[in-house]
């Protein structure tokens, strides 16, 4: 069976959430960061989680995983160092990154995303884009209608051979990506599609966290 190491980032400083961390805001008994590990942790083949932490909330994080499987490092000042000094750790041939703010995701999408990086070697979780998609100017002019039928919405995980993300980072390391894939994309590797679900949302705001409760 082959093995996975997984990173959840936790280095972000919620600034568009609030003055709290959102990562620490309760869905039902549980932290959204806990909701988010442990979609994880059941899986017999992940046999290590590895949490970039903003150092500000290091120290409840310490408290809340107690798990050997669980390692918590210093994030970075930006999402691409935080995976940066995450990949450090890596021990597996594979390795899927998703976002620790992202706790709606299924244990079906995590068994395909696993099963995708072993076929092609890099993937991500996406969606089709359904709304329309317009460009627009500096000055708020519609400049035109983007076709929307090759269009996706980007979530995680993303999953990739470890020696190819490890490359893509080292190559990238000076860059400011907020991607994974977008890091291989510039190198020039292919990155294949599994599918998401609409549901698998990104807390960012208030009303983020409503919805998980509900859905949850």
């Amino acid at each position: 069976m082959d093995k996975f190491s997984v990173i959840i980032t936790a280095g972000g400083s919620s600034s568009r959430y609030g003055k709290t961390n959102k990562l620490l805001e309760k869905i039902n008994d549980l932290t959204v960061i806990e909701e988010t590990v442990n979609k994880f942790i059941t899986f017999d083949n992940i046999d290590e989680i590895i949490i970039p932490a903003n150092m500000t909330i290091t120290e409840e994080l310490s408290k809340i995983f107690e798990n050997p499987l669980i390692k918590l490092v210093n994030g970075g000042d930006t999402r691409q160092k935080s995976v940066f000094n995450a990949l450090g750790y890596v021990k597996n041939n594979y390795v899927l990154i998703h976002d620790g703010a992202r706790p709606l995701v299924t244990a079906e999408i995590i068994k395909n995303t696993m099963e995708g990086v072993i076929k092609y070697g890099a993937v991500s979780v996406m969606t089709k884009t359904t709304d329309t998609i317009k460009e627009v100017d500096s000055e708020g002019r519609i400049i035109r209608t983007i076709d929307r039928s090759k269009l996706y919405n980007t979530q995680t995980p993303q999953g990739f051979k470890t020696e190819l993300i490890k490359l893509a980072h080292d190559k990238l390391k000076n860059g400011n990506y907020t991607d994974d894939c977008s890091m291989l994309e510039e190198l020039n590797i292919p990155v294949y599609i599994v599918n998401g679900s609409y549901t698998n949302i990104k807390i960012t705001v208030k009303n983020d966290l409503d919805f998980a409760k509900i859905y949850i």
